[in-house]
């Protein structure tokens, strides 16, 4: 299958296309730099008709959640209606299109695992761009999935943050300190990128039905838990302490509780993705060799 993937050189991007090529796809790289989808309608269908895909996955985002804050114009233009260009593509092209979403279209009021038939509510413009993007994908590409994901780490730097996941900061910060304080409020669940190109890898050849599907780690934990899990698997001597209420006080809204069941996933007996931890461990032994 020949797999366009755009946002090649990010974080989730570099996964999905080592996954795609190694799995035997022809995967086709697309990053910002060939093509910005914010561009425009004609710009997206003449480039994704001269590579010619029979499916296209969509990791392009803008994702720091207080810049979109600060740039909804921005946010909209990339989220949304960059993801509309891609879908009218898919649509008059014919390939597939799977889009890459989020946990955060949920307000976190239920308190339990949202599945998919949920009603989203987003808090702030990040996760209300997003929402939009899911649905221009679903109104108008024939044949598309929408994947929403969590608190995503990998091995490659997420060049929209900064370049570091939380993983990488909390080694370094207790490299540096010695003493690293988290907040154990906000509840989710950690995904390692690589999980979710596998899981990408299994839609693509079995040919799901379109739609929505949650791909998550299995499990749940707070951001204080997933920081013992790291220093504890990394057996990295450091004084963890959970922080005090309003410690770190947000400038944008975010849900306290986004865990995702992948119901979905699950009901076409697809679901592929590890337990939270299971997943973390793995990652840390391929981050080892990685920067030996």
């Amino acid at each position: 299958m020949r797999v366009a993937v755009i946002g090649s050189g990010g974080q989730l991007g570099r996964d999905a296309c080592q996954v795609l090529m190694a799995a035997g796809e022809e995967v086709v790289p697309i990053d910002v730099d060939r093509l910005d989808i914010a561009a425009g309608g004609a710009v997206v269908l003449t480039c994704l008709k001269e590579v010619a895909p029979e499916a296209v996955v969509n990791t392009a985002a803008m994702h720091h959640v207080e810049r979109c804050e600060d740039e909804p114009e921005k946010a909209f233009a990339v989220n949304a209606a960059g993801a509309r260009h891609l879908a009218l593509a898919a649509r008059d092209l014919g390939f597939l299109l799977t889009h890459i979403s989020t946990d955060y279209v949920f307000d976190g009021a239920k308190g339990e695992p949202y599945v998919e038939s949920d009603c989203p509510a987003p808090l702030n413009v990040y996760a209300n761009s997003k929402l939009s993007g899911e649905y221009f994908v679903r109104a108008i590409a024939p044949r598309h999935f929408v994947l929403r994901v969590s608190g995503l780490y990998g091995v490659h730097p997420c060049v929209g943050k900064g370049g570091l996941n939380f993983v990488e900061l909390m080694l370094k910060l207790a490299r540096e300190r010695g003493q690293v304080r988290v907040v154990d409020d906000e509840v989710l669940t950690p995904t390692w990128t690589e999980e979710i190109a596998r899981q990408l890898l299994h839609l693509l050849r079995q040919g799901a039905p379109s739609g929505i599907y949650h791909a998550t780690a299995e499990g749940a934990c707070s951001w204080y838990e997933f920081a013992a899990a790291i220093f504890e698997l990394t057996k990295t001597a450091v004084r963890l302490e959970k922080a005090r209420p309003g410690e770190f006080a947000a400038k944008v809204a975010r849900p306290k509780y986004s865990v995702l069941e992948n119901a979905a996933l699950k009901k076409l007996g697809l679901n592929r993705m590890a337990n939270w931890r299971d997943a973390l461990t793995a990652y840390l032994k391929v981050r080892a060799g990685a920067v030996q």
